[in-house]
């Protein structure tokens, strides 16, 4: 999809009005001719408060859309209403639009100084649906080719074709990270994974090592190995390191890849297992951060680790009741061997300590106990440091990539000690699962400037967001905006 800034509205683009008290005062108004002027004041009156779309077209054949704009109108509003825009498009097979940068403003100045950015990676993302096992329609795919975003005058935003660009980037690699979460397990092992991280690297500029399972043995990485046990597919751990910030210490950012979990032994509900080859979505999202961070050309140093592995029953598969000797020389005692996320990150989480970094961030579908916590609109964030959760939380906000902070105190060490072992993989407690869980990763990271995400919440879109069904590709752009700045 083509993106960019534009003073003259060719005839083939079709309208977007976002209609308040008066469509007169709407940018697009002056551009019309006197007939266009006339219908569109006369069909602008049925929107003064409403809350819906029409589509209509003008005297002399040209398209129209007319939105409502959301009451009490803030910045998240205004990125729903930039995935809205697309979405309606869409659906009325519209394949070149024409927006007011202007609709999107707010009048909060954070905000509105990122709209052209923000525009472009809401527009990306709502144009995407994960079609590749779809037999093509007969009128082929609603996707939109062309946004134009029209600027009638000079304003406080001066670097509108670079946002616009940075944006697309980081929308196109917020969708390659879907299409990676989106492919069904049966098609995503942790060596197509891996390949996959090689081919982001090639393709925008990072290198990429991978590490297979003897060399993940002579490593001393008994979580990673323990927990691949059960299946036939080989574990693998990927490295990728992109370095453009000269001196100054890397961040790590560590993703979980379980590329199918269906619990091990303990075994997941049929309720629960549907989309568990989702479950690599931490990954995913860490490949398509170093690619777009690539892309953009970034003055940092950012290390990307993923533990590969696929958690099948079988009758090779680690047990309740084991204990694995991990990289850090701890013992995780295994409770319960769907609890294996955290168990293969405590050995990426100690390999991340060869980099002396800044900030390490994990980033997984851990918990269930997350969605209970705060449903499926925010992901769930840990920190050893309140300076970096703030700014993780402020970037979230200006990203539409939402994130809220839960306690990390030592009291909650006590409840995943282990009794035959040093560490439980399961608390003591059936309360509180997103943070005993976040303490548990926190045994392997102690000495670190260290934060959790914990993304389950974020996995996939829900009703509402103006996304396709499926990979939301969070928490792309989060990181992108965090790490930008």
């Amino acid at each position: 999809m083509t993106i960019k800034q534009t003073k003259k509205i060719p005839a083939n683009s079709s309208l977007i009005f976002i209609v308040d008290k008066d469509v007169k005062k709407h940018p697009f108004f002056g551009v019309l001719n006197a007939r266009e002027k006339e219908y569109v004041a006369s069909a602008g009156k049925d929107f003064e408060g409403a809350d819906g779309e029409t589509v209509a077209t003008l005297p002399g054949g040209r398209r129209a859309v007319f939105i409502a704009r959301p009451e009490k109108f803030n910045h998240r509003k205004s990125i729903l209403l930039m995935r809205r825009i697309v979405a309606v498009a869409r659906e009325k097979r519209l394949q070149r639009i024409a927006v007011a940068g202007e609709d999107f403003r707010t009048g909060e100045k954070e905000f509105d100084t990122l709209v052209p950015r923000v525009a472009a990676m809401e527009f990306e993302i709502a144009n995407f649906e994960f079609v590749k096992y779809k037999t093509p329609p007969k009128r082929g795919w609603n996707f939109i080719d062309e946004v134009l975003i029209y600027v009638d005058k000079e304003r406080v935003i001066t670097d509108i074709e670079k946002q616009l660009k940075e944006g697309k980037i980081i929308g196109e690699e917020i969708n390659e990270t879907r299409k990676l979460s989106n492919t069904p397990g049966g098609d995503m092992t942790p060596e197509v994974l891996a390949r996959a991280a090689v081919s982001a690297g090639t393709r925008t500029g990072f290198k990429t090592k991978v590490l297979n399972e003897n060399e993940i043995k002579k490593l001393g990485m008994g979580g990673v190995l323990g927990v691949a046990r059960g299946s036939s597919e080989k574990p693998r751990f990927i490295i990728m390191e992109y370095l453009k910030g000269g001196k100054e210490k890397p961040i790590v950012l560590v993703g979980k890849g379980v590329t199918f979990d269906s619990g091990g032994l303990n075994l997941k509900p049929s309720s629960g297992i549907y989309e568990m080859h989702m479950d690599m979505s931490g990954g995913a999202a860490v490949i398509h951060t170093l690619a777009a961070a690539a892309r953009l050309k970034l003055a940092k140093n950012i290390i990307g680790l993923i533990p590969a592995v696929e958690n099948m029953p079988s009758g090779s598969s680690y047990h309740p009741g084991d204990l694995l000797k991990t990289m850090s020389g701890k013992t995780i005692e295994v409770l319960n061997t769907d609890a294996e996320g955290r168990v293969i990150l405590a050995d990426a989480l100690h390999y991340a300590k060869r980099y002396d970094p800044e900030l390490v961030i994990d980033i997984a579908t851990l918990t269930g106990a997350a969605m209970v916590a705060l449903g499926q609109r925010a992901s769930a964030i840990f920190s050893t440091d309140e300076k970096f959760a703030k700014k993780m939380q402020e970037s979230g906000e200006l990203a539409g990539d939402y994130v809220w902070p839960l306690p990390l105190w030592e009291e909650y060490e006590d409840d995943i000690k282990g009794t035959f072992g040093d560490v439980a993989n399961d608390a003591k407690t059936r309360y509180g699962g997103t943070i005993t869980a976040a303490a548990f990763l926190w045994q392997f990271i102690k000495g670190t400037p260290w934060m959790h995400i914990d993304m389950a919440p974020r996995m996939t879109s829900i009703d509402g967001e103006y996304l396709a069904k499926g990979a939301a590709g969070s928490p792309v752009a989060l990181l992108m905006q965090f790490l930008s700045e």
